[in-house]
C-alpha cells in the first residue's frame, strides 16, 4: 500500500479503506481461483494496482463517464479505477467465469457501488456505448480497437483526452502498432514516466481516440 501512496495523497478515508482491504481479499481469492501470478501476487499493489493507476493519472475521467474494462480477469485495471473515480461507471467484461465471481465477490466485499460485470466476449455486448475502453495485456491493439471501437462514442468524457481505447501493453511495442494499422493516431507513454518504478521497465499506455 506504500507505493500508491507515494503517488497519491487525496484519496477519501473510503478510498483508503477499499484500496488497503485488496490485499488480503485477493490473496484469499487466489488461493480458490487463480487470477494474479504466484510470483506478483506479492507485490499486488505496485504491479497490479499502481499499475492500472497509470491509465487515471492520464485519463482523468469525467463524472458520469462510462468505462468498459475489456478482459478484465481479475478486475485490473477496472477495480483500482473504480476505486479512483466512485463517480464513473465501469462494466468488467470476460469471457471467462470465474474471474468474473472474484471481480464480483471483491467488489461486494470492498463496498463499490460503481462496478458492474458482464460474462462474455466484448463482442457479444449489444445495445450498449461506452467513453471509454480500458485494458491490460489482453489482445493485439488493432484485435481491441477493432472489437471496441463500435461501442464507444464520440466526445471528452476526461479532461485530457477525448473518448476512446487507454490499454496497457509491454513487450515490442512498435511492431504491435505498426500491425495494427493505427500509427497515425496512436499516442503512446512508458509507465516509468508517470510512477518510476523497476517493475515498470518496458511497459506502456496505449491511447487510440474515436475519430
Amino acid at each position: 500500500m506504500e507505493v500508491i501512496l507515494k503517488y497519491f495523497a487525496d484519496f477519501s478515508p473510503a478510498q483508503l479503506h477499499q484500496f488497503q482491504q485488496l490485499e488480503e481479499l485477493y490473496k484469499t481469492w487466489n488461493d480458490q481461483i487463480n487470477v494474479i501470478s504466484r510470483k506478483d501476487i506479492d507485490s499486488l499493489y505496485e504491479r497490479h494496482v499502481l499499475h492500472s493507476l497509470a491509465i487515471a493519472v492520464l485519463g482523468n475521467f469525467s463524472d458520469g463517464a462510462e468505462i468498459i474494462d475489456i478482459g478484465t480477469g481479475g478486475g485490473f485495471p477496472g477495480i483500482p479505477l473504480a476505486i479512483f473515480f466512485p463517480e464513473v461507471q465501469f462494466l468488467l467484461a470476460d469471457s471467462i467465469g470465474k474471474k468474473i465471481k472474484v471481480v464480483n465477490e471483491v467488489a461486494a466485499a470492498i463496498g463499490l457501488k460503481n462496478v458492474t460485470t458482464f460474462h462474455g466476449r466484448v463482442e457479444e455486448i449489444k445495445g450498449r456505448s461506452f467513453d471509454f475502453a480500458v485494458s491490460r495485456a489482453v489482445a493485439p491493439l488493432g484485435d481491441l480497437w477493432r472489437w471496441i471501437n463500435p461501442a464507444i462514442r464520440r466526445g471528452q468524457k476526461s479532461e485530457e483526452l477525448p473518448n476512446g481505447l487507454i490499454c496497457l501493453k509491454g513487450g515490442d511495442l512498435g511492431k504491435e502498432i505498426t500491425a495494427s494499422g493505427l500509427r497515425k493516431v496512436v499516442q503512446s507513454w512508458t509507465v516509468n514516466s508517470i510512477f518510476p518504478e523497476p517493475a515498470f521497465d518496458e511497459k506502456f499506455v496505449v491511447y487510440v481516440p474515436k475519430v
